[in-house]
């Protein structure tokens, strides 16, 4: 079977699953706010054979007295997950949401990150498989034996203190990939304080994909980064979860050496000693 990249299409997702080696793929929905929604429009309706990932529970660990809204999980408990879908080693992996990537590129990056290369988004997700009138299905399939063969994938990420001393010396391009009012500190919905990391660039996630929910194409994903020259850069978010959207972003536009801050800014506005930065400026 022919692996895509990055992105597959309805189209091509539905003739993979009709092959010989057809993909694992799971359903990533999610609403903040009402942690049981994903789930139950998955019971509802969803793509034949996926399985259903819950940010929380699957995509993110125990919370801590520091690491923000969603740690990353421990490298066993996500190889128990993957396999608990019935993912072997080298075979096809596809999330998808309806969400403009928003949730299924938390996967694409834990995948990645933990070892698993062959990874990829239903680019449109959800609503471009049923705007083609593609099968759905309520039937939910049973827990499958797949194989647990992950390992954390070295410097794909950046702790507090790290951050801190690398931002200290200037000595790394900061992403800041929440929308601008939440940036700018002039709106706060979830966390105790308003604004950015200071030296932080502002480049909201959503505008990786148009409003159906499809990924811009190469050229225009490298003209989103022009501002960041070619190196390397830490991305953030309000919790790590939608910074991998960016991350999908700079894949697609052919970079690497990129690291994300997991607890993003909901570990950062929690530390008394964290300096914050206002307005639309990097400061």
């Amino acid at each position: 079977m022919s692996i895509p990249r990055l992105l597959i299409g309805p189209e091509g997702l539905a003739a993979c699953m009709a092959g010989d080696d057809p993909p694992v793929i799971a359903d990533c929905r999610f609403v903040l706010g009402d942690a049981a929604a994903g789930e139950q429009a998955y019971a509802r309706s969803h793509v034949p054979g996926a399985h259903y990932l819950h940010l929380d529970r699957d995509l993110s660990g125990p919370r801590g007295a520091t690491g923000g809204r969603h740690p990353l999980p421990a490298p066993e408990v996500f190889g128990s997950t993957l396999a608990r879908i019935g993912l072997r080693p080298g075979q096809l992996l596809v999330a998808y949401d309806d969400s403009r990537g928003a949730w299924a590129a938390r996967l694409w990056w834990l995948a990645r990150h933990f070892g698993h290369t062959d990874v990829c988004l239903l680019d449109g997700g959800w609503g471009r498989w049923t705007a083609l009138g593609l099968p759905v299905t309520e039937d939910v399939p049973a827990p499958a034996a797949g194989v647990r063969e992950l390992w954390p994938a070295g410097g794909s990420t950046i702790d507090f203190d790290a951050l801190s001393d690398e931002r200290a010396r200037r000595a790394l391009h900061l992403i800041d990939s929440r929308d601008p009012p939440r940036y700018a500190g002039t709106e706060e919905p979830i966390d105790p304080v308003g604004g950015h990391i200071p030296g932080a660039l502002n480049l909201p996630w959503s505008s990786a994909c148009d409003q159906a929910g499809r990924f811009l194409d190469a050229d225009a994903q490298r003209e989103r980064w022009r501002a960041t020259g070619n190196g390397p850069v830490v991305v953030y978010c309000g919790s790590g979860v939608t910074a991998c959207v960016n991350l999908f972003s700079r894949a697609l536009a052919g970079f690497s050496g990129d690291r994300l801050y997991p607890g993003s800014w909901s570990d950062w506005s929690a530390r008394q000693d964290a300096p914050v930065a206002t307005g639309p400026e990097p400061g």
